[in-house]
C-alpha cells in the first residue's frame, strides 16, 4: 500500500519554488493559501473530499490545488511540483564556495511588515537551507506602504521572536530592523529600542532623486549612527521585475565607503534579482576601500530565501574577501561584532 504524503507540505514546496523563480505573487499566494487550507482542515475530511472530488469547496482551493492534494493524498508527488523541481537548477554560475560559506541571512522580512510569510515559517525555510541563524528587519514605522513597525508593535515582535526561538533551538533568530534613513540622516525609530535588536540594517526608500551633495552627508550621517550594522541596498536602484526600473541615487562612493569602513558598518550585497545592488563598479569600490560586507537576500517570502547566491556570483566577480562578509560568521561572532563595532570613537 502507497503512504500518502503530506499534502500542506507538498504545497508549500511548491511555493517555496515559485517564489523562487520570481513567478507571479498572485500565483504563489493560490498555493500558501490552499496550504493553509489543508492544514487547518482534518486528515479524514480532505481524504474523503478527494475521493469525492469535492475539494474545491474549501475555500482557498482551486483546480490546481485540488489536483495536488489529491496526488499527494494518493502518495504520488504532484506533476506540477516534478515540473517545478525538475526545472529547479542552480540560480546562477558561480559564488559557490562563498554561499557554502555563508552561515546566516542578515536581511529579511515577514507579514509584520511587507512580507508574506509568518515569521516562523521564515525561520523554518531558513534553517532547512542550510542556515544557523536568520536576522529578522522588517521595515520601520514611516514606511507606512509597507506596514513599517511603530515601537509598540516591535515591541511585541520581539516577544514573538523569544517565543519562537524557544522552540526552534539551535537555529537562532536574530532581532533586528531594516530602519528608514531620514531625510537629514537620522533613524526611523527610537535609539533606545534600536540599542536593543541584535542587528539594523539602514536603508534609504525616500527622495532617491536628491543631489549627491545631499544623499553624501545624509548617508554618512546614518553610517556614523552607533546603531548602524549594515548599510542596505546602498543605490535604490530597480534593474527589472514589476515595480519597474529605478536609477541609481547619485552620492560620492568614495566618501560614503570611506564612512562605512570608519565606523565598522557593512555595505550590503543584496541579491534580490531585481535590485542587485551595489552595481559592480561601486562593489569594486567598496572592496578597495576595506569595507566589511553582508550577502543578503532582502527576502519577503520563504522561497527568496534561496537568492543569496545572485549576491554570492558578485561577490565573488568582484573579489569581496570571505573574511570580510559578516554572515560567514557564527551567530556568537555576528553578536560580538555588533555589540563591539557600537562602541564607536
Amino acid at each position: 500500500m502507497v503512504s500518502a504524503r503530506d499534502p500542506v507540505a507538498d504545497l508549500r514546496r511548491i511555493a517555496f519554488l515559485l517564489e523562487r523563480a520570481l513567478e507571479p505573487t498572485y500565483r504563489v499566494r493560490a498555493f500558501r493559501t490552499a496550504a493553509a487550507t489543508a492544514e487547518a482542515t482534518p486528515q479524514d475530511e480532505l481524504l474523503d473530499r478527494a475521493l469525492a472530488e469535492t475539494l474545491r469547496a474549501l475555500p482557498g482551493i482551486g483546480e490546481t490545488t485540488a489536483r495536488c492534494v489529491t496526488e499527494s493524498l494518493a502518495g504520488v508527488e504532484p506533476a506540477y511540483l516534478n515540473k517545478l523541481e525538475a526545472g529547479a537548477g542552480p540560480l546562477v554560475d558561480g559564488g559557490t564556495a562563498l554561499r557554502a560559506a555563508l552561515r546566516g541571512d542578515c536581511h529579511t522580512h515577514s507579514e509584520w511588515s511587507d512580507g508574506g510569510s509568518p515569521i516562523r515559517e521564515m525561520a523554518e525555510t531558513a534553517r532547512d537551507l542550510g542556515h544557523e541563524y536568520l536576522v529578522l528587519t522588517d521595515h520601520s514605522p514611516r514606511l507606512t506602504v509597507a506596514h513599517g513597525l511603530t515601537a509598540e508593535r516591535l515591541e511585541r515582535q520581539l516577544d514573538e521572536v523569544a517565543a519562537i526561538n524557544d522552540e526552534l533551538g539551535p537555529f537562532r533568530i536574530l532581532t533586528g530592523i531594516e530602519v528608514d534613513i531620514l531625510d537629514d540622516g537620522r533613524l526611523d525609530q527610537k535609539p533606545a529600542l534600536l540599542a536593543r535588536l541584535d542587528l539594523v540594517v539602514a536603508s534609504v526608500h525616500s527622495g532617491l532623486r536628491m543631489s549627491s551633495d545631499e544623499m553624501t552627508p545624509r548617508m554618512v550621517a546614518a553610517i556614523a549612527n552607533p546603531n548602524v550594522d549594515v548599510l542596505g541596498h546602498c543605490t535604490g536602484r530597480l534593474i527589472r521585475g514589476g515595480r519597474g526600473r529605478r536609477p541609481e541615487s547619485q552620492f560620492d562612493a568614495e566618501i560614503v565607503f570611506a564612512a562605512c569602513e570608519r565606523f565598522g558598518v557593512a555595505v550590503e550585497v543584496n541579491s534580490r534579482p531585481e535590485r542587485l545592488d551595489p552595481p559592480r563598479r561601486l562593489l569594486r569600490v567598496a572592496v578597495e576601500t576595506g569595507c566589511l560586507f553582508s550577502i543578503d537576500t532582502d527576502a519577503h517570502a520563504p522561497g527568496q530565501l534561496d537568492w543569496q547566491p545572485y549576491g554570492c556570483a558578485r561577490a565573488e566577480e568582484c573579489e569581496v574577501p570571505a573574511d570580510r562578509v559578516v554572515n560567514t560568521r557564527t551567530a556568537e561572532q555576528l553578536l560580538a561584532w555588533t555589540a563591539d563595532h557600537a562602541v564607536r570613537p
